[in-house]
């Protein structure tokens, strides 16, 4: 089943792209604007396909995007039917309707969530209290230390905790509360420790450090757990009437936290914290990373990622960055606003700049990714 879920992860995660390039398909359409090609992947060309229409339908053989070619794309072109000769509104309508899309697409996964269980994944998450029920609530494993009890028995990231049993006493674990005090109230002693692991209970066995190893051990560089994890709960929250409305509060919140994420790596790479900055950010390894590790989880949390892949690919299209949509409209809105022509010449290099620097970005993203995933 995680498989299944990680390779549904996969296709989804390809399709937002596409949907963000059907958007600039529409808009195009819809303006006038011939559009040549519309691709899934990048080139070198795999097969393609000439529609009725005139355009071409391609499959490329870079995964890793999509992209959609209009007649005439720099401002400048005059032709009939190309894009640069579209009236100031066609142009922004089709440079923001990919954001629109992925917007659009995060709102709908959001509220369909929301109506049959949204995981909570930041503090303080958005929600209409009035109108949501706890649907499922889970403590998972997250971290295990090295050579500890939890290592020593076993336990595996996403394990679900149910319970911890010894000398006849048994601690239920509801939330991430519960483990802290049942471990410290049985510490030194050996305990069973039942857990759900793929759909099935077993039970492991593990003897906890005492008080006087874990106290010992917080003035070091060190510091110990009685058992040696770090638990995170997943909790299912459902709404009703509520959900849209769930949804949209989200994607603000998300949007607000994105943005102060941005210009916190932003400023750690200004003051030459390179390597704090890196941590910040995740390339196509680091989702898939994501993904398989979080496959398991369900469909509830794959479809929770992909929502918020699509907010974030519309926030990153939305902000002036040359060679995105949002560079793109800024740049063409300034030179409407000095009234001066956008010359050819000039927007290549804008944008054209703008796409190296965005290259060599996602080279070092990689690399930061392989060296933190694969070689870790």
């Amino acid at each position: 089943m995680s498989v299944f879920l990680l390779i549904l992860g996969l296709i989804m995660f390809m399709g937002l792209v596409v949907v963000h390039e059907y958007g600039h398909y529409l808009a195009a359409r819809k303006g006038g604007v011939d559009v040549e090609e519309f691709g899934i992947g990048f080139p070198p060309k795999a097969w393609g396909k000439k529609l009725a229409s005139g355009m071409e339908f391609t499959i490329n053989w870079l995964p890793l995007g999509g992209f959609v070619r209009l007649k005439g794309e720099h401002d400048s072109a005059t032709a009939r039917g190309s894009f640069g000769a579209a009236p100031l509104g066609v142009k922004v309508q089709v440079m923001i309707a990919g954001v629109l899309m992925n917007l659009l697409t995060a709102f709908a996964l959001f509220t369909f969530l929301a109506l049959i269980g949204l995981p909570k994944i930041i503090e303080n998450q958005f929600t209409v209290g009035s109108d949501t029920k706890i649907s499922n609530s889970r403590v998972l494993v997250g971290s295990i230390e090295k050579n500890s009890p939890s290592e020593k028995a076993g336990l595996k990231q996403r394990d679900q905790i149910t319970r911890l049993t010894s000398g006849g006493k048994t601690y239920a674990i509801m939330s991430t509360d519960d483990l802290p005090k049942a471990t410290k109230s049985l510490a030194g002693k050996d305990v069973v420790i039942e857990i759900v692991r793929d759909k099935k209970t077993s039970n492991l066995n593990a003897k906890l450090l005492s008080q006087a190893e874990v106290v010992a051990s917080k003035k070091t560089n060190e510091p110990k757990g009685y058992l040696g994890i770090s638990p995170f709960e997943l909790t299912m929250r459902r709404s009703t009437w509520s959900a849209p409305i769930v949804a949209a509060g989200l994607i603000k919140q998300i949007t607000v936290e994105t943005m102060r994420a941005l210009g916190s790596m932003v400023g750690n790479a200004a003051r030459g914290h390179g390597s704090e900055a890196s941590k910040q950010v995740s390339g196509p390894i680091g989702i898939f990373v994501i993904l398989k590790d979080n496959s398991s989880l369900g469909i509830r949390f794959i479809l929770m990622i992909i929502a918020v892949i699509s907010l974030t690919l519309a926030i990153m299209n939305a902000l002036p960055i040359p060679a995105l949509d949002g560079g793109r409209l800024y740049l063409t809105l300034f030179y409407r606003l000095i009234r001066k022509p956008l010359k050819q010449s000039t927007e290549e290099k804008v944008h054209g700049s703008g796409f190296v620097a965005l290259m060599i970005l996602f080279v070092l993203i990689t690399f930061v990714d392989v060296q933190r995933f694969i070689w870790k």
